[in-house]
């Protein structure tokens, strides 16, 4: 039978020992480095045991849906009607121009997408606040881009 792991080191071990005194005097005996230590392993493994609870959807996951003509979305997250989404744009396809009832977060993915005249490229970030009106989306050679924000709605647009 092999020797068992021990989970703690030994000064660790002796320093919570000697912290169960019945004066109550918790920090009584703990040297920072320990506690570091300590702090460091158990913060590890709660971050390990979380990971099953996130929420991943793999780039060959989740499925494309028809949008409006030229535009496919993949939704990614939708809770209290804020959707985490991306939208694959055709060749001169257009997103008409619409309100934002939330805040909406952009990311362009791949491509160029214009707004109005503001035109953005791969890794641009564009934010249009709660009640704004947001000009036409169009691109020339299509792109894909990560949008965050209210579900959309045929309501939204103008």
């Amino acid at each position: 039978m092999s020797e068992p792991e021990f989970l703690l080191d030994p000064d660790i071990a002796a320093a919570l020992t000697g912290a169960q005194s019945a004066n109550g005097d918790a920090d009584q005996g703990f040297d920072a480095t320990a506690m570091a230590r300590v702090r460091a392993r158990l913060m590890k493994r709660i971050a390990a045991d979380s990971v099953p609870h996130h929420i991943t959807v793999p780039a060959e996951g989740g499925s494309w849906h028809g949008f409006l003509p030229g535009i496919e979305r993949k939704v990614l997250h939708e809770q209290d009607g804020v959707m985490s989404y991306l939208l694959k744009f055709a060749p001169k396809a257009v997103l008409p121009a619409h309100r934002h009832p939330h805040d909406e977060e952009c990311v362009v993915l791949e491509g160029r997408l214009r707004i109005g005249g503001l035109v953005l490229g791969p890794g641009s970030f564009h934010r249009v606040r709660q009640d704004v009106l947001d000009a036409d989306s169009t691109t020339d050679d299509g792109c894909v881009i990560y949008l965050r924000g209210a579900s959309p709605k045929a309501e939204h647009l103008v």
